[in-house]
């Protein structure tokens, strides 16, 4: 058998590790979180598989290419060309939908124009983001915005006053600049005194140049009304994503009255086939599109009903038959970005290539992880190496081959503790191991709830008619496949306790929301003290250790990585090669505290910095997040490289000690090993015993097993879905037929 064999590996925790992977087989890559996995995987095997490939290239167009840096390894032989899917949201454009992003809108425009009656045109007719094929009101985005002028403009204040309550449009501020500068406007005088005409040109005017204008005015500038402005160049772009806030007061986001949200116009929408036009067939589920293909007879539709049924039917087999074509891709989870991806390889005639993927089980019910299974067995027996980041036992039990790191996490871990077969792995002894091995029994001595909060008829996406009661004061899991209604039932759950005024801590995957400044330090407010205490001891200014100030790397201005715009592909990330990820610069380096510089603290992690500060005003904070299990996390990690699990556990940290609160997570045991599940599972005991109600939104079977109460939605995704299968003890599930998840809690 051939291997990748990895010789002295130094990167991040890993402490000279050499370790060989074998090629064509599907290997796991596992151990404790922090333990050192993505370091080896991602930051050494990718990395160095990507530098390598970029370095064939000429240096002309290695210009454009992202610059990886040299992992710290001696040698790496038998490496191939890797390909990373990664558990990451694929960015949300708005012109980008699950139909465009899997190319099969491409070949359903293609079979419109082919088969479609009447025949209206060529396939980019049938396309919503060309002039020919997108509804003229919305532009093609199928919803239209609605500015209030009243709710962003005070008309009783004159320009002077900072009348537009907008950052970018306050008094002083460059887009404000934009109408004090341009000579068209009296400073001082109301908005609501303005003539007709006046307001007319503040608010609606086109863009235009402006007739003798004043000297401060830039010469290439082109003068705009707010209105316009604000559509053009605020709402669909990052900046309003970053002051979305601001934005949602107000802008009104509706359907566009002309297309009614099918992006086409009305020509479009005349084409059909089986009397259903292109707007109708991308509203059906992956499973009716497959049907709707199937029954089309035209010979002239052969070869492209091939292509489509070929797509389609991998995104059904990986679990996904749920999904609409029309579906923006920005409201797709992360793990069901990551299961289009997979799917796009099944079908791909490449081979002899590495496959890297980053937690595929996660947030996935047991049945769609062995979906996964057969979709990853089948890139493997292509000819293709896979290799799995995982802490799953279902992805763990498939694997040929396993590499455990740890002992434990950061400074305690990055050693080999196993590598080898999976029978040989059951006998090592190992952290993992003896966690794969341990049977938790199920509950039978659950709590008796004193009271129930009730769901009536909730019909919300795919609900049907749902009715179900939650019973507090107990810990509920809720569960089903992935599509299956689970989280549009915790938005009805979440809806009734606000209306009853009850005390609730809502931890969603989207609940915290993370840049590349953002830190667990920032998040918890203690960077400030950090700062103060290293600035007293050296008698020198607070901002020459933060990273967002005077103490910022010039390079990379403090994000400590250096983002690459792919244009139309994803963006790279990669570290910043003048201060190697550290943020700061040479002189904010020079100080100490406690023989420590501000880079060596905030690499520490929190077990570590908890040590270190224990005398400290702010060891508390970082207490709660050893409650949480996140004691591996470094204080200055990024927070947009944590899972979505991992975000929760922050946010809960935040909200740790309370009484009679109704705590409702979604999967907050997203990338966390099993040991660590234990230990999340006793916290959410001890929370049950003060007096608190925990609902959470899980799969996770060593969770279900320990759940006083648990309610299954099914039986299956998206139309198949919202249908209460199951609510009752867990050992009621464990005897009970029809249910998805009874099988497996036997296993």
């Amino acid at each position: 058998m051939e291997y990748i064999k990895m010789k002295h590996v130094k990167q991040n925790n890993l402490k000279d590790v050499t370790v060989k992977i074998p090629k064509h087989q599907l290997s796991v890559v596992t151990g404790v979180s922090g333990s050192g996995k993505s370091s080896l995987v991602f930051d050494t095997l990718a990395a160095e598989s990507r530098r390598e490939l970029n370095d064939t290239f000429s240096s002309y167009t290695q210009r454009y290419l992202p610059k990886y840096g040299r992992p710290d390894v001696e040698k790496i032989e038998n490496l191939p060309v890797s390909i990373m899917i990664e558990q990451k949201k694929v960015s949300a454009n708005s012109r980008s939908t699950v139909g465009t992003y899997t190319d099969i809108y491409t070949f359903l425009r293609l079979l419109f124009s082919r088969v479609g009656k009447p025949f209206i045109g060529y396939s980019d007719t049938f396309s919503f983001n060309h002039p020919d094929g997108k509804c003229p009101t919305c532009d093609g985005l199928g919803k239209v915005t609605e500015i209030h002028l009243h709710q962003l403009v005070d008309f009783n204040k004159s320009l002077n006053e900072d009348p537009i309550d907008f950052p970018t449009f306050h008094k002083g501020k460059w887009r404000w600049k934009r109408y004090a500068d341009s000579g068209l406007f009296d400073l001082d005088k109301k908005i609501a005194d303005y003539t007709p005409e006046e307001q007319d040109l503040l608010f609606y005017a086109p863009q235009q140049q402006i007739k003798n204008a004043p000297p401060e005015w830039p010469h290439t500038a082109l003068y705009e009304g707010i209105i316009p402005r604000v559509q053009r160049s605020i709402i669909h772009s990052d900046e309003g994503r970053r002051h979305q806030k601001q934005l949602d007061r107000f802008v009104t986001v509706k359907e566009c009255p002309d297309c009614h949200g099918s992006r086409v116009n009305e020509r479009v929408r005349s084409c059909k086939i089986m009397d259903k036009n292109i707007a109708d067939v991308v509203n059906l589920s992956l499973e009716q599109l497959k049907e709707f293909v199937a029954a089309v007879t035209d010979p002239l539709a052969v070869n492209v009903k091939s292509e489509i049924m070929l797509r389609v039917q991998a995104l059904i087999d990986i679990g996904l038959s749920y999904l609409t074509l029309e579906r923006a891709t920005g409201t797709l989870s992360g793990g069901e970005a990551q299961r289009i991806k997979i799917a796009k390889y099944i079908n791909s005639s490449l081979n002899d290539i590495m496959y890297i993927l980053d937690e595929p089980s996660a947030g996935l019910h047991p049945q769609d992880i062995e979906r996964v299974s057969q979709a990853l067995l089948a890139i493997k027996n292509k000819g293709n190496t896979v290799i799995l980041v995982e802490h799953h036992p279902q992805l763990i039990k498939i694997a040929d081959y396993i590499v455990d790191l740890g002992p434990k996490a950061g400074e305690d871990g990055g050693e080999i503790q196993f590598a080898g077969p999976y029978d040989k792995f059951l006998q090592s002894n190992t952290i993992t191991s003896r966690a794969l091995q341990e049977k938790i029994p199920l509950n039978t001595a659950p709590r008796k709830s004193k009271s129930t909060l009730a769901v009536k008829n909730a019909d919300l996406h795919n609900l049907k008619n749902l009715s179900v009661d939650i019973p507090l004061g107990v810990l509920t899991v809720i569960c089903g496949v992935a599509g299956s209604g689970k989280s549009s039932l915790a938005s009805v759950i979440y809806q009734e306790i606000v209306q009853q005024e009850q005390e609730l801590v809502y931890i969603s995957q989207k609940s915290i929301g993370v840049n590349l400044r953002s830190t667990p330090m920032t998040y918890l407010n203690i960077f400030d003290k950090i700062r103060s205490l290293f600035a007293k001891e050296n008698n020198v200014s607070p901002a020459l250790f933060s990273y967002n100030s005077k103490g910022a790397c010039p390079r990379c201005k403090g994000k400590g990585v250096i983002v690459s715009d792919m244009s139309f592909m994803e963006d790279v990330t990669t570290v910043c090669e003048l201060c190697h990820g550290t943020r700061y610069n040479e002189e904010a380096t020079q100080y100490l505290y406690q023989g420590k510089t501000i880079v060596d603290v905030l690499e520490m992690n929190v077990n570590e910095s908890f040590a270190f500060f224990k005398d400290q005003s702010f060891a508390e904070e970082l207490k709660q997040l050893l409650d949480v299990g996140l004691g591996y996390l470094k204080l200055n990690q990024s927070l947009s490289t944590l899972s979505g699990g991992e975000l929760q556990r922050l946010k809960l940290a935040d909200n740790l000690h309370r009484k009679g609160t109704i705590y409702l997570l979604d999967e907050p045991t997203d990338g966390l090993h099993l040991d660590d599940i234990q230990q999340l599972l006793d916290l959410f005991e001890q929370m049950v015993e003060k007096g608190n109600s925990i609902i959470l939104l899980e799969h996770h079977i060593s969770v279900i097993k320990r759940a006083d109460w648990v309610i299954e939605i099914g039986p299956e995704g998206g139309s198949k879905g919202g249908y209460l299968t199951f609510s009752g003890t867990v050992e009621e599930l464990a005897k009970a037929d029809q249910t998805v998840t009874a099988p497996y809690l036997t296993q």
